[in-house]
């Protein structure tokens, strides 16, 4: 008898045949509830998910049979890790189906916005031909500032390299900068010495704490700011203010901490209409890591590593 997976958020079709071929029934419903959820998880094995479903005790003391759930995409934010171990349920992401999309998606926005590439194509289609206000500035030679260096920040410093930046880096886990492509620094180091910050961490309740005008108040430098982790890391106010003192040259914004546009409060929508307007700030709507290859990518890494959990018999029977 095949073990039953429920998929609630949209996929790529792919993941029905994968999960198919090692043995599960997959129960594709995009469109499901959480009341619905709730109704009928007790029926399934497994759960895939983007971001939709919180996974909270509510929902685990209804999964009395999961042995899995799988997150397509990097981000555990919107799962009670604790609860889950608890549970005994293993808990899977996909960071490395994502991650070489990221790492593009930051070269992209830092070339656009030190090309002004945005505003030229903007003016030349609106017939005007301005060589000089144009003038860019080059990434080559600069020192970035990695914070978080697990698949999306290695990645991205990856793709530097090629531009022959300095590249300094800082995770929790210090044994994760093993590589040619960064400097392991101190976040002093970083804040006296980074042209360019990155943020690549997860948003959990400390992080959620770390950056304040305070903070940003000892980079020895103005910065370019770039952040495609989470919104909620640095709310919309605080980059306002940092654009309006020039302490942010500039701020590359693929999440904001309300992505919900129409239910921001009205601090939030009078910060994000501010920044709307500069021409030194580009938004993307969190789409980093969401390509047509990672897209597939996502599903061959989450099946392969639900292959290995119920293969090494861990937390599943």
């Amino acid at each position: 008898m095949k073990r039953k997976v429920l998929i609630v958020d949209e996929m790529h079709p792919s993941l029905l045949s994968m999960l198919t071929e090692i043995g599960f029934y997959p129960d594709y419903q995009p469109k499901i509830s959480r009341e619905q959820v709730l109704a009928v998880i007790a029926e399934y094995e497994g759960i895939i998910v983007r971001s939709k479903l919180k996974i909270d005790s509510g929902f685990l003391e209804k999964a009395t049979q999961l042995c899995f759930i799988a997150r397509a995409g990097a981000g555990l934010d919107q799962i009670n890790i604790e609860e889950t171990s608890k549970c005994n349920i293993t808990l899977l992401n996909a960071p490395e189906g994502n991650r070489d999309a990221v790492g593009e998606h930051c070269i992209g926005m830092l070339l656009c916005l030190f090309n002004k590439i945005h505003l030229a194509d903007r003016q030349v289609k609106e017939w005007v031909w301005d060589r000089e206000g144009n003038r860019g500035i080059e990434l080559m030679g600069k020192t970035v500032g990695i914070l978080g260096y697990g698949n999306m920040g290695k990645a991205f410093a990856q793709r530097l390299a090629g531009f022959r930046c300095r590249i300094l880096a800082n995770d929790i886990d210090e044994s994760t900068i093993n590589d040619e492509f960064v400097i392991k620094a101190s976040l002093a180091q970083i804040q006296a010495e980074a042209d360019i910050f990155s943020l690549h961490i997860p948003l959990t309740a400390q992080n959620k704490q770390v950056f304040t005008s305070d903070f940003f108040a000892h980079f020895q430098k103005d910065i370019f700011l770039l952040n495609t982790a989470r919104g909620e890391l640095i709310d919309l106010e605080l980059i306002k203010q940092n654009i309006q003192s020039k302490k942010f040259k500039g701020a590359c914004l693929d999440v904001l901490e309300n992505e919900k546009l129409a239910t921001m409060t009205v601090p939030q929508k009078e910060a994000f209409t501010y920044l709307q307007n500069c021409d030194n700030v580009i938004f993307t709507p969190h789409v980093a890591g969401w390509t047509e290859e990672s897209y597939v990518r996502i599903n061959e890494v989450l099946v392969e590593k639900i292959k290995k959990i119920y293969a090494s018999k861990i937390n599943c029977s």
